[in-house]
């Protein structure tokens, strides 16, 4: 199994990257571990404290639970991956059934943050982008698929996001061993990856 990790500021094109990653491998390949999705419940906070947390804080995560579902898969074993829901900033009861895979991807802000965590990776990725387009692209985001009003949106990267990123998830780039530029749009990075990947399945590189 190769596990790779990927991280990178709020809208500087992970999600794209996995995306044309997972795209290019065989179907069934790949599993993706989101780590979106191990934010600790919050569900027990009434709802005007929840829309305080800082998400973008390292203790904003469960790490214990991602460490520890990363290994599962490593072991061979399933797992039933959490979900969470932004617009109710809380845990949901369903759970989506993963099974092991030969190629898993942990995808994130913080993905490189975490010691145990990195520990775990074969490979470390971060996507670098100009804060400015990522700032475009959260504002897009937020608005169509969290609900939230372009201020609100600008009034939390001013106080949350650009701080928190100049914080904790730039400092993580001294950990990877690959840095992309440009993002989504880096074609080239993105064929050296998947190419490293299919090298390490024994996979014949498709141009």
């Amino acid at each position: 199994m190769l596990v790779i990790g990927i991280a990178g500021g709020t809208g500087s094109g992970k999600t794209t990257v996995v995306r044309k990653i997972v795209e290019s491998l065989p179907e069934g390949e790949v599993v993706v571990l989101p780590q979106d999705s191990y934010y600790k419940d919050s569900s027990h906070v009434p709802m005007e404290e929840r829309q305080l947390i800082n998400f973008d804080h390292p203790d904003a995560f469960d790490w214990g639970l991602l460490t520890e579902q990363l290994m599962m898969l490593k072991e061979g074993r399933a797992i039933e991956q959490p979900t969470y829901s932004y617009l109710t900033c809380t845990r949901q009861k369903e759970t989506i059934h993963i099974e092991p895979r030969d190629v898993v991807i942990v995808e994130g802000i913080l993905a490189l943050c975490d010691e145990r965590l990195r520990e775990q990776m074969d490979l470390k990725v971060f996507v670098d982008a100009d804060p400015d387009e990522r700032l475009i692209r959260v504002i897009c985001r937020d608005m169509v698929e969290r609900g939230r009003t372009a201020e609100a949106v600008m009034e939390r990267y001013t106080r949350v996001l650009k701080p928190m990123h100049l914080q904790f998830i730039e400092p993580t780039k001294r950990y990877a061993d690959l840095i992309v530029p440009q993002g989504g749009d880096n074609r080239r990075a993105i064929e050296i990856l998947t190419m490293y990947i299919e090298k390490n399945l024994g996979l014949p590189w498709r141009p």
